[in-house]
């Protein structure tokens, strides 16, 4: 790709897609157009709308320079700066884990579980996006958010600031910034990579997003069995505590509800694809 050669919207989307698939990269066409789209300005439309159009000097830099990052397999969206989730964008950094849209599994169950939940716990927040997308949706509730990363608070709180929602955001781990305080609801998703694994999963993954965020002990369930008893002195009687949990985890998960002796029914949610995304369940209301 050369100063020197004309490159209309269609011939160089057409040599990045092939490009891209040569590296091993998913989805090389429409990453070529989002790459595409940063550099001109123009929206997907605006590609289809202007295939033949050749782009100028300034296009043609800005936009070898993401394709270079992103064949060094940097992420996408570290790329871009940016990542949709529930409908709004959030600002990301190598600093937090870059918001999957398998998580929307878990923003959607907490609203069908308690649709009427006052106050709202999001341990463990990142860039927030957990927090501000149930923000948005339960706007009577007081929504709180804990980290363990003060630099991931501080993009929290601009997720928050941009989305225009007010989230009260405490450093700290787990439960810990909560002492003495109780919520209808508590929602978390918890590092669940087992250590071992890390290294095998692909680049974007491994080298992308913080180790913090990924490494959930050695079968990748140690958060889980701090946070599921730990939870019910936070949790208002008949509150929810709902996880996300990776794949073929939901059923250990659901086993340790039980053991904690103060939870009701332990209920679990697939994602899109299929996949048991979500295991919760509710602190059991004592009768007088």
């Amino acid at each position: 790709m050369t100063d020197q050669e004309t490159w209309t919207t269609l011939r160089i989307l057409t040599w990045t897609k092939e490009y891209f698939g040569a590296r091993g990269i998913e989805n090389a066409r429409l990453e070529a157009e989002w790459l595409l789209c940063a550099a001109t300005g123009l929206d997907r439309v605006g590609l289809y709308l202007n295939y033949d159009k050749p782009l100028n000097r300034e296009e043609l830099s800005a936009f070898r320079q993401m394709v270079a990052r992103r064949a060094r397999r940097e992420p996408l969206q570290h790329i871009l700066g940016s990542q949709e989730f529930c409908g709004l964008e959030f600002a990301v950094s190598p600093d937090v884990l870059i918001p999957r849209h398998d998580t929307e599994t878990l923003v959607e169950e907490a609203l069908r579980r308690a649709p009427l939940a006052r106050t709202v716990l999001d341990i463990g927040t990142g860039s927030g996006c957990i927090a501000v997308s149930l923000a948005r949706r339960l706007p009577g509730a007081r929504i709180v958010a804990s980290d363990i990363s003060a630099v991931a608070l501080e993009m929290a709180r601009a997720n928050a600031r941009a989305n225009g929602v007010d989230v009260e955001f405490l450093h700290g781990s787990l439960l810990e910034p909560v002492a003495g305080r109780c919520f209808d609801l508590i929602v978390s998703n918890p590092p669940y990579i087992p250590s071992a694994d890390i290294q095998l999963l692909e680049p974007e993954v491994r080298d992308g997003d913080p180790r913090l965020a990924l490494d959930g002990g050695p079968d990748g369930l140690d958060i889980y069995r701090r946070l599921i008893p730990a939870s019910l002195e936070h949790l208002e009687p008949g509150g929810w505590l709902l996880l996300e949990v990776g794949m073929g985890q939901a059923q250990d998960v659901a086993e340790m509800f039980p053991l904690a002796d103060g939870y009701g029914q332990v209920v679990s949610s697939p994602d899109p694809g299929g996949i048991e995304r979500v295991v919760g369940a509710a602190r059991k209301v004592e009768l007088t």
